[in-house]
């Protein structure tokens, strides 16, 4: 069972998909198709594609999502893959998430991932969920410590927001910034949230709803 937080991931990014008008859905790194589950139940969402680079994570997805490798589902397929790489299978959807994934991969890969996500696939709308290091004392966790042995990096507010905006500028997307979960004064909330949205994308059907995000609620928007 889901912990509230993860929860609160799952919920959050299935309204801002929702919100987006998006179709087509990409999950970057499914894991074991929590997410992929939760938008199932959408029927806005008419193709939705995992992929992971852990088979036994695919095995446990496809289990849970009733998906039969003989037999082909239309709307739902999981599939070995990697978001460094890019595939010309992936390029055109609506929108793509990596949720809770970009933390394990080593900060030596993060520009093939740029390439292979912002430039290549290039989704209209990406979202993107990752720890807050800052709130990890608020865990009880002590310095340096991470939230999983599989995490590479784990960013403050200010890295991932200045790793996000260099992505937004080069590769001619908007991003937005919130925060998920209960809010410290200090250090801000567990999870922390980048939207971006191409700058070429269609207003009315791919553009992220940033309803409720601005200075009042504490949030950033650039």
């Amino acid at each position: 069972m889901a912990t509230p937080l993860h929860q609160e991931r799952l919920d959050t990014v299935a309204r801002e998909l929702l919100n987006s008008g998006a179709a087509s859905v990409i999950d970057l790194g499914c894991g074991h198709g929590e997410l992929l589950q939760n938008l199932c139940t959408h029927e806005q969402f008419e193709h939705l594609i995992g992929i992971d680079i852990d088979e036994r994570a695919l095995a446990s997805a496809r289990l849970v999502l009733g998906l039969d490798l003989l037999t082909p589902n239309k709307r739902l397929a999981v599939r070995y893959g990697s978001f460094q790489e890019m595939d010309s299978d992936l390029a055109g959807f609506d929108a793509a998430v990596m949720l809770e994934t970009i933390e394990h991969i080593n900060p030596s890969g993060l520009s093939k991932v740029e390439r292979a996500v912002f430039s290549g696939m290039r989704p209209r709308a990406v979202l993107i969920t990752t720890p807050n290091q800052e709130y990890n004392v608020l865990h009880g966790m002590s310095p340096g410590q991470r939230r999983h042995p599989g995490h590479r990096f784990e960013w403050t507010r200010a890295q991932f927001q200045l790793w996000s905006l260099g992505v937004a500028e080069r590769n001619d997307y908007k991003v937005s910034f919130t925060d998920l979960g209960p809010a410290d004064a200090l250090r801000g909330s567990s999870t922390q949230m980048a939207r971006f949205t191409a700058n070429d994308a269609s207003s009315n059907k791919t553009s992220i709803s940033l309803d409720g995000i601005g200075n009042k609620n504490g949030n950033l928007t650039y």
